[in-house]
């Protein structure tokens, strides 16, 4: 869509929205920023579309949209946090008007290939080493989505043989069109997100929407062992490559005696496990992962090896803080469902003080609970969810918890009790919503309260 002096209403005012604005004044549209909010400074957020300049082209609503606002537009592009089953949504569609994400607007205008990835947990892990294996390969690569660059920021940017690896989250899949990843990964579903999607059957819906435009021409990655994704590989009209981590496979990447083995014609050893730096059977999946994506890509596989085993990790998820007075301190804000959760416990090898609890996504915590295996000690909850995950831990005959009103009473119990050899881990299974922005600041929050014991 040529979109040179047509109106273009962009649809919340978060990173992406902002990110979409710019490009969409670059070129060449009538941008109408919009959020319900009214509590928002709009000429701030005309200076962060505009940086300064003076743009008649731009301008921004807060509160309710008018009407005779719909019938000027030509295209509506909305934000990842917007639930697309909202009454004025609903509005926009029954106009007829086109609905695209910010996912959908950077592929449109973007150049080269692109990777992209998604699945309940593992997302950034995998994004991020996929993004260093491509990197360090390829020199115009970008790193982008749900993993904290907007898509559309980089798009002015990119030269025609640039490499885009994309992390998706299920909200930015949901208003894709036309999105056709070259390589793309579905690395597993678990229950999350179900306050937004409303079922598992949309959940999962949308998340495969990864692979919609795919053909015969792309590839999908996709997880052996998870039933959803399996079933998968029987649907989409990709090549597909599976990965295990418990099985040896005819064709795909697996783990086997300790090593990470691609098999797509004779078997080759990526590497032994042991010479990675991120630890735990989930990341070993992540790194199959990554690696098939690559390879299927076309980057050799000595390029590929030198990359994994220089990959150290994102943070925010399982991330050692500090040792203070023998206790040690570890970070897994970005564990923000069960699933995501039950992998921070299993990496634990100490007697625990685990913080949990916050924003209510309607996940249930009895698989997360039942994870604890000995390893917990006491359960220090915050957030909304704190009274629900305690009444779950008693119900299942756990009862070592406490409720904490703050995020720094939270650690301060745990400061408070546990001893050397102990560890303090903060993985809630739950977002960061209502006490923070995001996992991000909750997660440094925590290593600034750690770091000044």
């Amino acid at each position: 869509m040529d979109v040179k002096g047509k109106h273009v209403l962009v649809f919340g005012s978060g990173i992406s929205g902002i990110a979409a604005a710019r490009l969409l004044l670059q070129e060449g549209a009538r941008v109408i920023l919009y959020d319900g909010n009214t509590k928002l400074d709009k000429e701030q957020l005309l200076q962060d579309i505009t940086g300064g300049r003076q743009a008649e082209t731009v301008q921004v609503l807060l509160g309710e949209l008018p009407d005779e606002v719909l019938d000027t537009l030509a295209l509506v592009v909305i934000s990842p946090g917007v639930p697309t089953d909202l009454p004025i949504v609903e509005a926009m569609r029954a106009k007829n008007l086109p609905i695209w994400g910010e996912i959908e607007l950077a592929y449109t205008y973007g150049k080269g290939e692109v990777l992209a990835i998604t699945g309940t947990n593992g997302k950034t892990t995998t994004t991020a080493l996929l993004g260093k294996i491509i990197g360090d390969w390829h020199p115009h690569t970008f790193v982008v989505g749900n993993i904290g660059n907007p898509y559309t920021s980089v798009v002015e940017e990119m030269p025609e043989d640039s490499v885009t690896v994309a992390e998706m989250s299920s909200f930015q899949l949901e208003t894709i069109r036309t999105f056709r990843p070259k390589v793309s990964a579905l690395l597993n579903i678990t229950p999350d997100h179900l306050n937004r999607h409303h079922t598992m059957d949309a959940y999962i819906a949308a998340k495969k929407n990864i692979a919609v435009n795919q053909t015969e021409e792309d590839t999908c990655v996709l997880n052996y062992e998870d039933e959803v994704t399996r079933a998968f590989g029987e649907e989409t009209k990709a090549q597909v490559l599976f990965f295990s981590s418990k099985r040896k496979l005819d064709r795909g990447i697996y783990l086997e005696d300790g090593s990470i083995i691609y098999h797509v014609g004779e078997p080759v050893e990526v590497c032994k496990v042991d010479e990675l730096q991120i630890l735990g059977t989930h990341n070993y999946e992540n790194v199959m992962a990554a690696v098939a994506m690559a390879a299927a890509f076309g980057v050799p596989m000595e390029s590929i090896r030198r990359s994994v085993k220089a990959f150290g990790g994102v943070e925010h998820r399982i991330e050692f803080v500090a040792e203070k007075r023998g206790v040690a301190y570890y970070n897994d804000s970005k564990g923000t469902n069960p699933d995501a959760a039950i992998r921070g416990i299993q990496a634990m090898n100490r007697p625990t003080y685990l913080i949990g609890g916050g924003y209510d996504k309607d996940s249930t915590y009895e698989e997360w609970i039942e994870a604890f295996d000995g390893k917990v000690k006491k359960l220090v909850l915050i957030g909304a969810t704190r009274e629900k995950i305690a009444e779950c831990a008693h119900r299942l005959g756990f009862y070592d918890t406490v409720l904490a009103d703050s995020f720094e009473e939270a650690v301060q119990i745990c400061v408070e009790e546990a001893v050397p050899g102990d560890a303090v881990l903060l993985s809630p299974a739950c977002a960061s919503w209502g006490m923070f922005k995001n996992y991000e600041e909750r997660g440094d929050k925590f290593k600034e309260l750690v770091n000044r014991l």
